[in-house]
């Protein structure tokens, strides 16, 4: 597996900003690299911040793209602490939680993102690990803002973490593996016309322990069953759930889509 370099991203034109919701109390930063292109917003993995990408090389990895203009990254903060990391709380209460972060996305960062890049850009969204759960739900849920949905080692089941309690209407409103699977009707016709979704995932180590590849599996399965757009690209078992894997994926995939 060739490994993109892991270099600084200083010479990539970058600003970082916080931002406040409008609809709630919630604030966050969101790390900002290119200077034109397609604009990408980028979730962090588990408790990471709008640096992360940077700091494991991820823009590095794609630093030519960003340079030719071909894409634009908004890498925001996560809210995973107070909502599905909150190992105190029942599962929930940590979704009931996570719609402070949803009102942040949609109600500041958006509006910044298209102020940036253009009203008309359609906005990407990317991550891996909890990363990915967050940008498969993202685009699932809100398909008129996020049509495409780049996934890196995902599991798509909160349920299936490290959870405990009952599992009502907010669980289930955010677990792709529950609420794809009962897709139906006018809406289902929809998102089958507007959101499509890349299911990367490697097959080494801790791919199987993290639930990652067994989630990537049946999620494709379940957006196969329904026909909504997917691609599923499995990696082999020398590819481990970790920064270099995703570094050289998200190099061999981002250039197709901008």
């Amino acid at each position: 597996m060739a490994t993109p370099r892991a270099g600084n991203i200083d010479a990539v034109r970058h600003y970082s900003v916080k931002l406040d919701s409008p609809t709630s109390n919630a604030s966050g930063t969101v790390a900002v690299y290119g200077h034109y292109g397609r604009p990408v917003l980028v979730f962090p993995t588990e408790l990471g911040q709008a640096w992360e990408f940077a700091e494991h090389g991820m823009v590095a990895a794609v630093e030519d793209l960003i340079e030719a203009g071909r894409v634009k990254l908004y890498c925001a903060d996560s809210f995973d602490a107070a909502t599905w990391s909150a190992d105190y709380l029942p599962l929930e209460e940590r979704a009931r939680r996570h719609a402070s972060y949803e009102s942040w996305i949609v109600d500041a960062v958006v509006p910044h993102v298209r102020a940036d890049s253009g009203e008309a850009a359609e906005i990407a969204t990317a991550g891996c690990s909890m990363g990915a759960f967050h940008a498969l739900n993202f685009a699932l849920k809100r398909a008129d803002l996020f049509p495409l949905a780049l996934c890196f080692s995902g599991n798509y089941e909160p349920a299936a973490w490290r959870s405990w309690g009952e599992r009502g209407d907010a669980v289930y409103f955010n677990s792709p593996v529950d609420y794809v699977a009962n897709l139906h009707g006018e809406h289902l016709e929809w998102l089958r016309s507007r959101v499509s979704a890349l299911l990367v995932c490697g097959q080494g180590q801790w791919e199987d322990t993290t639930g990652a590849l067994a989630s990537t599996r049946r999620m494709a399965q379940l957006l196969g069953a329904r026909g909504l757009r997917h691609e599923l690209d499995l990696w082999g078992p020398d590819v481990p759930h970790d920064w270099p894997s995703w570094r050289a994926q998200f190099a061999h995939h981002l250039s197709r889509f901008c």
